[in-house]
């Protein structure tokens, strides 16, 4: 079949809107129409130059949709369910899959070529593969996936909130929860408030953490942040330190989390220097694989046992975790209808990502009129 969809074909180059032909299908995949995608930055590292997929590509990787057709062997979801897609494809049975990490699936090495596991691909335009992005391509009004990138909710969710639980929902919640720790009465410090740090906030709050410290130089998203319940903001890291160091009685955060949008060695070092003895850093924004940004003196992790980690899906299990977003969202637990800053056809991508870039919007989503 034929379908609309947002592609790359290079660096510093900006969405084009074509008309691909889209391979049924086969084992172990479904047929899904998207109905909503969100406007991720990981997408913008693809056309920044910062993360070096395959071109061409069809964008996108926070999807939701209905399921509309099944290929042999799926067990997982029937046509006319409703589903959440996960960046990350799960296949249960890995290494990591079958120790709890579902986040780090050894199905996910492929999520930058665009292809399938065994490197073919289902997007085409005449002889060019089109990959599509963490082998979902959400840009796309519909796509053929694997059957271990959705998980299926209920069918009375409004998929254009649900969509978040795609991405940013679970990776910014899950730094907090998961990959950092976080603890009743702990000092959180996040960098960085877009769609990712504001989760953490969401996250680090729901842990019950003491003081969320917020740094971001746009007063818009300092404000926001404060109504998802940070108890502090600053627009630089030099005026957080001053409230961490006032706040904790000289002892320093307990966890800094940076959900910047693009992660360079001055955030790393405010985020390692502003916790304390036994604190963690964890590292979730995105940078260029060339780029080293971690750098400080040794001594200090070692003599005051600090660390850094990485966080990947938050360290989330997303057929678990994104069930059970869903659930606390239901229970009014966790904000989804107050991320969605702005919505946006398929034709308005760029627009999109330019109200991004301007730091516009916590979330942008596009809806599908398919």
């Amino acid at each position: 079949m034929k379908t609309k969809a947002a592609i790359l074909t290079g660096v510093g180059k900006p969405f084009e809107l074509t008309e691909l032909t889209l391979d049924p299908p086969r084992d172990g995949e479904v047929l899904i129409k998207y109905t909503a995608a969100g406007l991720c930055h990981s997408d913008l590292h693809l056309t920044d130059g910062d993360l070096p997929p395959r071109f061409p590509i069809v964008g996108g990787h926070e999807g939701a949709g209905i399921i509309e057709e099944i290929g042999p062997g799926v067990t997982k979801v029937k046509p006319g369910d409703h589903v959440v897609c996960s960046f990350i494809p799960n296949c249960g049975t890995c290494r990591y899959c079958s120790t709890g990490r579902q986040s780090l699936c050894d199905m996910g090495a492929t999520i930058l070529e665009g292809s399938m596991p065994d490197g073919s691909f289902r997007f085409h335009d005449g002889d060019t593969d089109f990959g599509a992005m963490c082998m979902l391509g959400t840009f796309s009004e519909r796509a053929t996936i694997s059957q271990h990138s959705v998980v299926k909710v209920d069918d009375w969710l409004p998929l254009d909130k649900a969509v978040l639980v795609g991405c940013g929902v679970p990776t910014g919640w899950g730094s907090a929860v998961y990959t950092g720790n976080v603890r009743a009465g702990d000092i959180v410090v996040i960098y960085g408030i877009g769609g990712i740090g504001i989760n953490s906030v969401q996250g680090a709050v729901h842990a019950g953490a003491k003081a969320v410290i917020v740094v971001d130089p746009i007063a818009f998203k300092r404000d926001t942040a404060i109504k998802f319940g940070a108890t502090h903001a600053f627009a630089s890291a030099a005026e957080a330190q001053e409230t961490i160091t006032e706040i904790s009685w000289g002892q320093g955060a307990d966890c800094a989390i940076v959900t910047v949008g693009t992660v360079d060695e001055d955030v790393v070092s405010a985020a390692i220097g502003g916790v304390g003895k036994g604190g963690s850093v964890i590292l979730t924004g995105l940078s260029s694989p060339e780029k080293f940004t971690v750098h400080w003196p040794g001594i200090d992790l070692t003599l005051n046992e600090k660390s850094i980690k990485g966080s990947l899906f938050g360290s989330a299990n997303p057929q678990y975790d994104i069930v059970r977003l869903l659930r606390l969202y239901d229970a009014g637990q966790l904000k989804l209808d107050e991320l969605v800053t702005t919505t946006y056809s398929l034709d308005q991508v760029n627009e999109g990502y330019q109200d991004l870039r301007d730091g516009k919007n916590i979330r942008g989503v596009i809806i599908h009129d398919n």
